[in-house]
């Protein structure tokens, strides 16, 4: 097991609210560090990377292609007739694009401001009226949104939500029961956030991300999803850890690592040159502070 003492030390020196971290490494837990009792917790942004993994079986079992667009699936939402100044429409926005949070809005629709205090009850229906600021693929803005369209277009594809979806192809399998998931007020999956998992779960997700989507013999994710998925596809802008580009719902990372992530630090970081995976769960704002600490007194005990 790793020696995490100095690990400790510089979280506490730092005023860091750490509360647990699992580390994995060629496929057994090498490392833990509690400092709170690892339950489940809130995993904010960390559920988008799990919406992207369904859309990636729901095209697997040809439901869906990269190239379906919010028209398709929503045409009674289509703008009709269109207005001659607007050039771009979010009936357009093909799959590809939500992934890659590159749908053409300068501001992303749907922030958690926004849906706090939203009185229209069909999100599909609100985002599907706004207007786009620019051509859709062009630019990484992050989207709340885009992934909550993700989760509905899921749902509309399949005949049931996100989570649904996904317990007997993926949480089950994961050893992962009875999980938790937040809705919107029409009983969507949010997608965007609301799922609840404690660190030994997350971890359990990175290594199967690590192993290709295999687990215990079964291939419960294709492969070339997860290499499509968290593999860069897009330029961003940002601190060390942020400016690394995106990939389809997962950031990529210094140290050649690729990672899924949470509003107040909760990260499962995949390094697959050190067949490593780092789970953390916090209630910390500095998430660039987290991750440098990872990096300087985790990584090179790998």
């Amino acid at each position: 097991m790793l020696l995490l003492n100095d690990l400790k030390t510089r979280i506490q020196t730092q005023q860091l609210n750490i509360l647990n971290i699992q580390i994995r490494q060629h496929g057994f837990p090498v490392g833990r560090l509690a400092l709170s009792e690892d339950q489940r917790r809130l995993q904010h942004s960390v559920s988008k990377s799990f919406t992207s993994i369904a859309i990636g079986l729901a095209i697997h079992e040809g439901k869906l292609t990269l190239s379906t667009k919010l028209g398709d699936v929503f045409p009674e939402y289509k703008t009709q007739p269109r207005d001659e100044y607007t050039q771009h429409f979010a009936e357009d926005i093909t799959l590809l694009q939500l992934l890659t949070m590159s749908s053409g809005h300068d501001v992303g629709p749907l922030s958690y401001e926004e849906r706090a205090q939203l009185r229209e009850t069909d999100w599909v229906k609100h985002y599907m009226s706004l207007s786009l600021d620019h051509p859709p693929g062009e630019r990484f803005i992050y989207s709340s949104g885009d992934t909550f369209m993700l989760s509905a277009v899921l749902q509309a594809a399949t005949g049931v939500t996100v989570r649904d979806y996904l317990m007997p192809r993926l949480f089950e399998p994961l050893n992962m029961h009875d999980i938790q998931w937040d809705t919107c007020p029409l009983g969507r999956t949010l997608g965007c956030t609301g799922l609840y998992l404690s660190t030994e779960e997350l971890s359990r997700f990175g290594q199967l991300l690590l192993q290709q989507g295999a687990w215990n013999g079964q291939q419960l994710v294709p492969a070339n999803w997860i290499s499509f998925v968290t593999s860069k596809k897009i330029d961003t802008v940002g601190s060390a850890d942020w400016n690394q580009g995106y990939g389809a719902q997962f950031w990529r990372c210094t140290h050649d690592a690729f990672r899924a992530d949470g509003m107040y630090g909760q990260f499962c970081i995949v390094i697959p040159h050190r067949q490593a995976v780092i789970a953390v769960n916090s209630h910390e704002g500095r998430m660039q502070d987290i991750l440098d600490v990872i990096w300087s007194e985790i990584y090179p005990l790998l």
